[in-house]
């Protein structure tokens, strides 16, 4: 098996967690943090599903694909939670999870 094949999706995993885990901390500093709540909640919840997919992709586990689908849909359900919010880091957030999605979407077919 090619060493490099999931190398695309894996770095798309690896920015969008970064992109989470940044959003997560600026909503924390946002004014009203309380209003915030979600957003951080699925923030955490993508940015570490996202670095479990990674591993399992750079060791061609068996059970990568598995991995992808669920979490395409949760940097789905990030992407839209994000967009409801008009902070920058909001928004870089939404676009990183969709970026992602669309790459676990192909690893995972």
């Amino acid at each position: 098996m090619n060493a490099h094949r999931f190398d695309s999706c894996i770095a798309a995993l690896n920015a969008c967690a970064h992109a989470c885990d940044h959003c997560a901390v600026a909503c924390l500093q946002e004014s009203d943090p309380h209003t915030m709540a979600r957003c951080v909640a699925i923030d955490m919840d993508c940015a570490q599903l996202c670095r479990l997919t990674a591993s399992y992709l750079a060791r061609s586990s068996e059970l990568s694909a598995g991995l992808c689908r669920l979490c395409a849909e949760i940097c789905t359900a990030c992407a839209e939670e994000c967009s409801l919010h008009s902070m920058d880091h909001c928004r870089r957030c939404a676009q990183a999870c969709r970026e992602c999605c669309e790459a676990c979407e192909l690893e995972a077919a």
